[in-house]
């Protein structure tokens, strides 16, 4: 059962940098996208996300007809679901729960063009089981055709998952060179997996089954999460005696078996901060490091508010005749990692916000990676490194953009939570 045909399930970050590079080894690609502003610029061979390389990538394979995006799902070989996973709404310090619903709706939206043969492979970073409800969401709705769950190697829709694992600002790179964890339902399932993404992935197909892929994603990123909070949790211990946190890790870091991570003003994107409560919320009594972790580095945006709520008083206490409505503050950096546009669960934009609902003076944004400020950022001004530098007089640093580096604020009280001025 060969796949001339393959479908990706939603265009984003990891979803049209996988149908790109099918599209680059001449495989016929359909990229479906519910976002319309997203359809109409890929098929204009242009992309509508920052990542490097693609670009041109994109533009390749649609202008020789390799790649193609709709709004609806249509017929192919496989299907490839890289879907948002976020939370469902919940009260605070409670357990948040995985919100499967855009996993369904892909389900939903695939299920009628499915034919015997199809291969179905479910990409977004998903709680342990999600890959089963995949399998049975579709025998659901289509009771004309078998699935592993029921027919095992035998099954007309093979299943799979296969977890994306690549760095955002290098994801074409990663998505050739990197190790692949392929968990089929059913041994045909991964080897029918392994074929596909051999045809551009360079790295090992490693074959498990779905529910340990699923859990190797998780914990990949929940290690990375207890990593950052041990520097997190430095970092405030540091500020608490008066130690220069940066200058302690430099030092540490010297020991050959030591490799202390930088601490932030928090951890955000759409994988470290979101798949550590997929294994807290399974297993809540079990994941105790896991969920301190992530309440650690949930905190550590509110350390960065009151350090900027200090600043205030500390200017104004220097400028009597000023009042909280004179001071300027300036927010560097709204994406949640240095150098790309991605604001998802990012904290640096959550800082920001908080900054301009408590302050009553003038907030700025500098994020040279993006053109306009979210909605949810309300009155806030996107201006230039050089404006913020020359008018701000508290100076906010929150995401190690390369540009950041190059020079630093020669006015205003300095708030720096990357160690970088």
């Amino acid at each position: 059962m060969s796949v001339e045909t393959i479908s990706v399930i939603g265009l984003g970050y990891i979803g049209l940098p996988t149908a790109a590079m099918f599209a680059s080894r001449k495989k016929k690609v359909i990229g479906v996208d519910v976002n319309q502003h997203a359809v109409d610029t890929i098929n204009q061979g242009k992309i509508h996300i920052v990542e490097p390389d693609l670009d041109m990538i994109v533009h390749a394979a649609v202008s020789e007809g390799y790649l193609k995006a709709v709004l609806k799902p249509e017929p192919a070989d496989a299907f490839l679901i890289a879907v948002p996973t976020p939370f469902l709404p919940c009260d605070e310090g409670d357990v948040p729960e995985p919100d499967l619903s855009y996993i369904k709706s892909a389900c939903e939206g695939i299920a009628p063009v499915l034919k015997k043969g199809d291969l179905v492979i479910l990409e977004s970073t998903s709680p342990v089981g999600a890959t089963e409800q995949v399998a049975a969401w579709l025998a659901e709705a289509r009771t004309d055709l078998t699935f592993p769950q029921v027919a095992g190697e035998n099954a007309d829709v093979n299943v799979a998952h296969c977890p994306e694992r690549v760095l955002p600002g290098h994801v074409v790179r990663e998505l050739v060179e990197n190790d692949r964890v392929i968990g089929g339902m059913s041994s045909r399932c991964s080897e029918r997996s392994v074929e596909l993404y051999k045809t551009f992935v360079q790295g090992d197909c490693v074959i498990t089954n779905a529910r340990t892929a699923e859990m190797a994603k998780l914990t990949e990123n929940s290690c990375r999460d207890v990593q950052i909070a041990f520097a997190n949790e430095l970092s405030v211990i540091c500020d608490k005696l008066d130690i220069n946190v940066w200058e302690l890790i430099s030092l540490a870091n010297r020991h050959p078996r030591i490799n202390i991570l930088q601490p932030g003003p928090g951890v955000g994107g759409h994988c470290i901060a979101v798949d550590p409560w997929f294994i807290v919320s399974k297993t809540p009594e079990q994941a105790q490091l896991i969920h301190t972790a992530r309440k650690v580095n949930d905190a550590k945006p509110e350390w960065v508010i009151d350090k900027v709520k200090l600043a205030i008083a500390d200017f104004l206490q220097a400028n009597p005749t000023k009042t909280a409505k004179d001071v300027t503050i300036a927010c560097y950096g709204l994406a949640f990692k240095p150098d790309i546009d991605d604001l998802r669960e990012s904290p640096a934009l959550s800082i920001t916000k908080r900054i301009a609902e408590m302050h009553s003076g003038t907030v700025v944004a500098v994020e040279p990676n993006i053109e306009t400020l979210p909605l949810s950022l309300g009155h806030i001004e996107l201006v230039t490194t050089e404006f913020a530098f020359s008018n701000a007089n508290i100076q906010v640093m929150l995401v190690d953009h390369k540009q950041f580096k190059e020079s630093q604020p020669q006015q205003g009280l300095l708030i720096d939570s990357k160690g970088i001025w």
